[in-house]
């Protein structure tokens, strides 16, 4: 595997250096004097357009830099740097998130890698994006977070020819908390590259990522802190001295995990018979290179007290490992018509290798020694496709792969058609199905923890799904999906209080419909998001509340003279109902079922004051207003307080060198 990469390294840096020496090459001229670089007197430039600073995703979909404030961008303006409307954020920053609407993995062939809940800010090569800028630009993003500690990514992308774009970033994050024994510390590294030869026949695209995401552990509140917080028991009327969530009690001081990653991506093809205004027909080959390795640890000092965790093989510290290296290839054949759209044929690998180091010997309850392997790996090939068309306004989409063999099986496909008319009004259908095995760790899984470990032979993931999306612009958009799943995999606790991997039985039928209106009216404007979700055949394990809504009230207006500040404030109201949410397990930092306690139904009221000047928004927001007024009694997973009253700022600055 390892000289597959380094040939791959040397032949991507022997095209680049061939690239750039052909780029010197054309720059120079013959003259009397032998060969003289041509040279041209500086003139003073147009600054150009923000449309220029282009960004590309990982489907080569394209758009460009937004140095406007919008109230898009203040719901954006968080830990996560995207809309948070579906989650529930644990009291500290950086920590995880509890799901008001399931989070629906990517489409995939095979296991996702375990510690979900650790997984909300960890970077797929889906979320890096490639740039093109006509001169350097610079994004530096900053915010406050609760006690000892800052948020910062810092961005930075050149092109260093009009061909050759080159960007680094960093995003770090530590915070210590309110509560005891609950710091945050995480990191996400990326560097990209974007090249394409002069000619226009090879293009590459490349990233490097590495992360780390640590967070203490403190296993929530426990009986006691419960009866601190709530002031309630032996607690009444000591509201004062727990106000310093520091002093509330929680369960251990001394347990941490954290998930690493490092991922090097290579996309890049070769124009056989290149499209163009004279040709009407494109014929291109491709590789994609996929190598990713992930490892999650999780440590503790001294075995869980009161038996939270279970018996231990061990009698001094915990320290549980588990990595998986994954590194997978496609090679595509790409055909292009203006008439009959776009084609690609794709065949891939995947080499797979997920485990711990030793194999587990038990005994069950009859005497009789069990083995928990330490591995799972080998190999996998498939082949798929994926077509795209756009005629007179019409949208024709669809993608497939199947695993051809191995020792997994798993498949996915989908399709669609959308139509847009007059670029005012919206409509797209789409079908999906997935069939895939469950993530790694439900089915194997070792820990110093007795209860922590098996061995499972759980079917596929069967997942049919039907959407709808209407968008009328300035007006409203409505999403609407209906999904049917079979053999729903899951964490519960079983009949002796230990957390297991199950799978359901029966099917599960789940109706998501999902309202975005806007309306204003002068300077004032309102701001509507409401979610329904209604669940059949799995209401003791598929728990979500029912109504999710995010009302918000702002006036905005430009400020002083020729219009140097823009001014957004408001208040945005958001609320759920009550329902039985999902618990927290530090060790597999993974979520589980209960159905014992219930959270919600209670208002989270937010005020904000944002501004723009020149190419900067800042934004400055009290979060949780209403518990300023009022002891703070809610919860985000049943022994995790959600955040009490804060006031927080920050801002996003871009530099147009």
């Amino acid at each position: 595997m390892r000289k597959n990469i380094i040939i791959i390294i040397a032949l991507l840096s022997s095209s680049l250096i061939w690239a750039q020496d052909r780029n010197q090459e054309e720059e120079i001229e013959e003259g009397s004097g032998g060969p003289q670089r041509k040279f041209t007197p500086q003139e003073k430039k147009e600054k150009p357009p923000v449309t220029d600073y282009k960004i590309i995703t990982i489907k080569n979909d394209t758009t460009y830099v937004d140095t406007t404030l919008t109230l898009q961008k203040d719901y954006k303006f968080n830990y996560l740097r995207r809309d948070d409307f579906e989650l529930l954020p644990i009291h500290n920053v950086g920590q995880t998130y509890n799901s008001l609407a399931k989070r629906e993995e990517r489409q995939r062939v095979l296991p996702l890698f375990g510690a979900r809940a650790r997984h909300f800010n960890f970077m797929e090569a889906s979320d890096i994006n490639y740039y093109h800028v006509p001169t350097p630009l610079t994004e530096l993003y900053f915010r406050t977070t609760f006690e000892q500690g800052q948020q910062l990514d810092a961005f930075f992308t050149i092109n260093t020819s009009p061909r050759l774009n080159l960007s680094i970033a960093y995003k770090g994050v530590r915070s210590l908390g309110k509560y005891q024994h609950a710091l945050t510390s995480t990191g996400n590294f990326r560097s990209t590259l974007n090249y394409i030869t002069k000619n226009k026949r090879y293009r590459v695209k490349s990233h490097f990522v590495a992360q780390d995401l640590l967070n203490e552990e403190n296993g929530g509140l426990s009986e006691q802190g419960i009866e601190e917080y709530l002031n309630i028991g032996d607690f009444v009327g000591e509201e004062e001295e727990f106000k310093d969530r520091g002093t509330i009690t929680v369960n251990f001081e001394n347990a941490e995990n954290i998930l690493k990653g490092k991922r090097f991506y290579v996309d890049h093809q070769y124009a056989i018979i290149k499209k163009s205004d004279s040709a009407s027909t494109g014929l291109s080959i491709g590789h994609i290179m996929d190598l990713t390795d992930k490892s999650f640890r999780f440590d503790q000092t001294t075995i869980a007290p009161n038996n939270l965790l279970g018996a231990s093989f061990r009698s001094g510290a915990i320290s549980d490992k588990v990595a998986l290296e994954d590194f997978s290839n496609e090679v595509f054949l790409g055909f292009e018509n203006k008439w009959l759209g776009e084609l690609k044929v794709i065949g891939g690998s995947s080499n797979y290798n997920y485990g711990y180091n030793s194999v587990l010997r038990q005994v069950d309850e009859s005497g009789n020694a069990i083995d928990i392997t330490n591995r799972i790996k080998g190999d996998v090939y498939s082949v798929g496709g994926e077509y795209q068309n756009n005629y007179k306004g019409f949208e024709l989409f669809g993608s497939l792969k199947t695993l051809v063999s191995g020792d997994f099986d798993g498949n996915y496909f989908n399709a669609g058609a959308g139509y847009n008319l007059k670029d005012k009004y919206e409509i797209q259908a789409k079908i999906s199905s997935n069939s895939v095995a469950p993530n790694y760790n439900f089915l194997l899984n070792q820990s110093d923890y007795v209860n922590y470990n098996w061995q499972n032979d759980f079917s596929n993931v069967e997942t049919q799904k039907i959407q709808i999306d209407l968008r009328a612009k300035k007006i409203a958009r409505i999403e609407a999906s209906f999904s049917s799943i079979d053999n729903y995999t899951y964490f519960a606790k079983n009949s002796d209080d230990a957390i297991v991997p199950l799978q359901a039985g029966e099917k599960i039928d789940l109706l998501k419909v999902k309202l975005t209106q806007g309306v204003k009216v002068w300077k004032l404007g309102l701001d509507n998001t409401v979610m329904y979700q209604s669940v059949e055949g799995g209401d003791q394990i598929y728990n979500v509340p029912e109504i999710i809504t995010r009302n918000t009230l702002y006036y905005e207006d430009h400020w002083f003279k020729k219009n140097a500040l823009f001014l957004q404030t408001g208040v945005t109201f958001k609320y759920f109902t009550y329902y039985t949410a999902d618990a927290y397990d530090p060790v597999l930092s993974e979520f589980y079922v209960q159905n014992d306690q219930k959270i919600g139904g209670f208002p989270q009221v937010d005020i904000f004051f944002n501004a723009k000047i020149r190419q900067t928004r800042i934004f400055f927001k009290v979060e949780n207003f209403g518990e300023a007024f009022k002891q703070n009694n809610e919860f985000s997973a049943p022994g995790y307080a959600t955040r009490d009253a804060v006031i927080r700022f920050g801002l996003v600055w871009n530099f147009f060198l």
